[in-house]
């Protein structure tokens, strides 16, 4: 029977289409109209470049039309910065990297689409359209009419992939494992009896025993190997699973041979063992993937399923978190997931927000403080007002970062897979010179030092040396309190020359905080907790930065007849005395400030007299953006670094001359707009400078695009964190140098991992060309090697 030249299922011949100027059978009109797709749209090639026949497509239909509902695409799709849909996707039938590449093609040349990036190993699919040119069913169905199912991005369905991933693992290795150990129990026998003495016909029994045993090993446990080594060799290109497909296809084929011909020796040990070592090492590697990916992907997963709503009277209603809005107010209870991003409303809780900023103590929030999704509350119940939800929130932002690095190649693993490309020719090309020295030296043990070279220089370490490393590094940085972009950055970091500082809620706080109050003289008759509470009832309804500073000291007094006069200050009358609080001359005009302190808001407190209106000043109050308490530890670690620190700000010189004093930094530049910002990193780039910007805002966006590293703060506009390399979540200005030492380190771990990898190639390749290694002990080494490698990677 003829198989379909799609899907390889049987098929009778009656169906038909001319593929690439030559007639294909199918088995159905469904694989006949995905293939006239495929080859219309000028991608056959990826017919030849598939490892595995693909999965028989559904019949074409358009039930997708449902995802273009909003309320449909709450959960999978969100806006990004400049203004297009971003949706994960999940992709049933992807089999091998020709399938990822064949989506990606296909989908990228459809109108609207602006980028599409598909993960070949997790099956996951990243795309960005304008959803104003085509709708998400148009592009759902042109994925289904390659012959793909896509469906939206679930933690289910990735659970279920890893499972099957894992499952399939270890079915091969658990064959693999035990063939080892039986086939070895036979070569016992073999070994003895070679030594002893045996009987050709027990010899001939246990010899097709291990061939038996050992074919189920080769065919099943070894098949990823000659998949992938049969993928490259198609693609012209070597990877490491040729030299290793090689060995293990050469030793099994000589030793069937041998034991059909009863002629020669056996190696079926070798062959098992060789393939359960090397299967061992790639699945305690999928199992450190798989761990990586259930800590970092999906953290929305931590959400929980409903949350408790109040309405305007103080009820409380369960309901979908999807039905949360901006504006709700929303009750937390203790233990409780924070279900959104928010502004606390009571007067103070204790949040956990380890899992955003690595910070393991929990956090204090009084009124007025920002909340964030993801984040747990840990003593008493709160209350919140919701600012931002679903896919807006600081969690789902983190999320997509994380998905980003994964998509993303770094230039030093790229390198070294161009190298083990080449070593690989050469270690091809050595085995060919071995082959022919040892057929004319003696010809019998030819294969076999042939197989000890092509295992034990499998450039397996080589591979994993620069991965291994990274990933540590990258871990490390997450617990340091920095979410980086992709393994890219971390290879930058170590090469930095200068470090620049924005000022404004990057150096600062970002936002007022009371710094202390000054009695006005001695006739003032108000303490200074009496005037904080009074400030405090009449600011209780306002929203602006000055009242959130009071929240914290509301005592339960009731202002009324209050009125608010814009940019001035606000009056009002509590337990019975009129009171105004604000700028000093809209509170009591005439009055001298204490101080000129340029970094200082000073705010008065004046109390109206019933006989004649004039006010009498009660006490001042003193506003300011403070210093971060690791702003000036960082500053001086950077020093001792050799990194030359820089604060470009917009604001007034004198403030900006104040904070740079107060911190330490002796180059400073203010009233900068965003395009003096550019100009100055520009001609430091120039110069050869390699420049990390660290900022928070809109107006940063430009330098932080143009900078060699960008690191955005955590409370940073999304439009700031997008173009950002990097993300502060903590705040702590200390994880700057901490990264910078880390990224050294693991270059460092990396230069060691690869001098490791090709010093142990040069001395056991001499080795096992002059015969002194057997392929099972050379399967030893090679797997000792890239174990090596990793446990040194770990010390990251």
């Amino acid at each position: 029977m003829t198989q379909c030249f799609h899907c390889g299922l049987p098929a009778d011949g009656k169906i038909t289409a001319k593929i690439d100027d030559h007639p294909q059978l199918f088995c159905c009109e469904a694989c006949r109209l995905v293939a006239l797709t495929i080859s219309e749209g000028g991608l056959s090639s990826y017919y030849r470049f598939r490892d595995e026949l693909a999965e028989k497509p559904r019949a074409l239909n358009n039930d997708f039309l449902g995802y273009d509902l909003p309320e449909v695409q709450l959960d999978f799709v969100h806006r990004d910065a400049d203004n297009l849909a971003v949706a994960r996707l999940s992709i049933q039938g992807i089999s091998c990297a020709a399938c990822a590449w064949l989506i990606e093609k296909h989908l990228g040349e459809q109108r609207g689409v602006a980028q599409v990036r598909v993960n070949a190993t997790t099956r996951r699919c990243t795309l960005r359209w304008n959803p104003e040119t085509a709708p998400l069913s148009t592009l759902l169905n042109e994925i289904q009419r390659i012959g793909y199912q896509p469906l939206p991005d679930r933690l289910e369905s990735n659970q279920q992939q890893r499972k099957a991933e894992r499952h399939q693992a270890f079915m091969r290795l658990g064959v693999a494992g035990i063939g080892m150990m039986q086939v070895g129990m036979v070569a016992v026998a073999l070994y003895s009896g070679d030594h002893y003495g045996i009987e050709q016909n027990w010899q001939s029994f246990l010899r097709w025993v291990s061939l038996v045993i050992a074919t189920p090993v080769v065919f099943f446990s070894a098949a990823p190997f000659f998949l992938s080594a049969a993928r490259a060799l198609r693609a012209k290109h070597l990877n490491m699973d040729v030299p290793v497909s090689l060995a293990i296809g050469l030793a099994y084929t000589a030793s069937a041979f041998a034991t059909l011909t009863e002629t020669g020796d056996v190696y079926f040990d070798s062959v098992s063992m060789f393939t359960f070592f090397l299967l061992l090492g790639r699945f305690l590697e999928m199992r450190a993937r798989h761990s990586s990916a259930f800590a970092s992907e999906n953290l929305r997963q931590l959400l929980p399923l409903t949350v408790t709503r109040m309405d305007e009277a103080g009820s409380k209603v369960s309901v979908p978190l999807n039905a949360l809005r901006p504006g709700d107010q929303v009750w937390v209870n203790a233990g409780d997931m924070i279900p959104a991003d928010g502004v606390l409303t009571n007067a103070q809780a204790s949040v956990d927000e380890s899992i955003l900023t690595g910070e393991s103590l929990p956090q204090i929030k009084k009124r007025g403080d920002s909340l964030c999704a993801g984040t747990l509350n840990r003593e008493s119940a709160l209350q919140m007002h919701v600012v931002q939800t679903g896919a807006n929130t600081q969690l789902a932002a983190i999320e997509q970062l994380v998905e980003q690095a994964a998509l993303q190649k770094p230039r030093q693993i790229a390198f070294a897979d161009l190298i083990a490309g080449r070593f690989v020719a050469a270690v091809l090309v050595l085995s060919v010179i071995v082959a022919f020295v040892w057929w004319h030296i003696e010809p019998e043990r030819a294969l076999w030092v042939v197989l000890s070279v092509l295992v034990v220089t499998c450039p397996c370490a080589l591979s994993l040396a620069t991965p291994a490393a990274l990933t540590a590094g990258l871990n490390r940085a997450r617990q340091l309190g920095v979410l980086v972009s992709g393994p890219q950055v971390m290879e930058s970091l170590a090469r930095l020359t200068h470090v620049v500082f924005d000022k404004t809620g990057t150096l600062t706080e970002g936002h007022l905080r009371l710094l202390g109050t000054v009695s006005p003289g001695a006739g003032a008759q108000t303490g200074e907790a009496e005037s904080l509470s009074i400030i405090a009832a009449l600011e209780q309804y306002a929203q602006h930065p000055i009242a959130d500073v009071f929240r914290a000291f509301d005592r339960g007094l009731v202002a009324t007849d209050v009125s608010v006069s814009e940019g001035e200050g606000v009056c009002g009358c509590v337990n019975g005395t009129h009171y105004r609080f604000g700028r000093p001359e809209f509170a009591a005009p005439g009055v001298a400030y204490p101080d000129e302190d340029a970094q200082v808001l000073w705010q008065l407190l004046a109390a109206e007299t019933q006989a004649d209106g004039q006010t009498i000043p009660l006490r001042w109050i003193k506003l300011g953006d403070c210093l971060r308490e690791s702003a000036i530890n960082a500053v001086t670690e950077l020093g001792e670094l050799n990194r030359s620190v820089t604060l470009l700000s917009g604001d007034r010189y004198s403030v900006v001359a104040d904070v740079a004093k107060a911190a330490g930094i002796a180059d400073w530049a203010g009233e900068a707009r965003p395009a003096d910002k550019l100009h100055w990193l520009n001609q430091q780039q120039a110069q050869g400078a390699r420049v990390l910007m660290v900022g928070d805002g809109i107006n940063d966006v430009p330098v932080l695009s143009a900078a060699d590293i960008s690191m955005a703060m955590g409370s940073a506009t999304r439009l700031a964190q997008s173009k950002a390399d990097s993300i502060l979540l903590n705040g702590n200005l200390t994880a700057i140098p901490a990264i910078i030492v880390l990224s050294a380190r693991v270059q460092k771990i990396i230069r060691q991992n690869l001098t490791w990898a090709l010093v142990y190639n040069l001395v056991a390749l001499p080795a096992a060309a002059t015969g002194i290694l057997p392929p099972w002990l050379a399967a030893i080494g090679m797997s000792a090697s890239s174990l090596v490698v990793v446990l040194n990677a770990m010390r990251t």
